[in-house]
């Protein structure tokens, strides 16, 4: 019986420490696994990361592309309507000019007339009341000239002040589709891309060493358990 005791009391003593050789060598393995996946998972991430990053910075490029197109249009068709409020001053005062003439040839009919009239019924002309009428007839002339000039001089600047508004609304444009295009042409998709795979190797790295030492310390728990056994 006593020899039968310590032969089972030997076998024990074999059997734990092979025990926790197996446990060990079992937990390397699934440490190797786990850690060969997170690499790859790991991995498979940063592609994705940078091929977002890479696709985000061209969206952002494309949209101020945009924007500075249709800056650019607004400071062009600001410079048409500079342009046509420019001729509708011109216009404005040569169709006050006309007017002018044509008042003014029909206040000279009715002042003729009424010279006429005058000398017709014996008047003395530029005498008494006679001069009195023509001076007046001359005088409401005179006003309505004056008048006409002044509107039409007063409706030609509106217009040429609204041409200067629109030159200076289409010089903004033109610097903001500038300023745009010049933001657009710093933003590069290729270099985004690549910084963002550079900050996820760091990580990568870092992760892969934390596991290659985690490795390293479940290998000498299995080697030291071999050399027990």
């Amino acid at each position: 019986m006593s020899g039968f005791g310590g032969l089972m009391g030997f076998h024990g003593a074999q059997i734990a420490p092979s025990v926790n050789v197996l446990q060990s060598q079992q937990a390397l393995q699934n440490a190797q696994t786990i850690g060969t996946a997170g690499m790859v998972m790991s991995l498979f991430g940063a592609i994705n990361g940078a091929i977002g990053t890479y696709y985000a910075a061209e969206s952002q490029k494309n949209q101020l592309k945009m924007q500075a197109s249709a800056q650019r249009f607004q400071s062009q068709m600001a410079r048409v309507n500079a342009r046509g409020a420019e001729f509708a001053a011109q216009q404005t005062l040569l169709a006050g000019a006309r007017e002018m003439g044509r008042v003014g040839m029909a206040m000279g009919q009715r002042r003729a007339s009424a010279v006429t009239g005058l000398a017709a019924r014996g008047g003395q002309l530029g005498v008494g009341s006679t001069r009195e009428v023509i001076a007046s007839m001359d005088i409401v002339s005179d006003i309505d000239r004056l008048t006409m000039d002044a509107n039409r001089v007063r409706a030609a600047e509106a217009q040429r002040m609204q041409a200067v508004n629109y030159q200076t609304q289409s010089v903004m444009a033109g610097v903001s589709a500038s300023n745009l295009y010049g933001t657009a042409g710093t933003i590069s998709p290729g270099l985004g891309a690549f910084t963002s795979l550079l900050g996820s190797a760091g990580q990568i790295g870092q992760t892969w060493a934390q596991n290659r030492r985690f490795e390293d310390m479940l290998a000498a728990m299995a080697a030291a358990g071999n050399r027990s056994f």
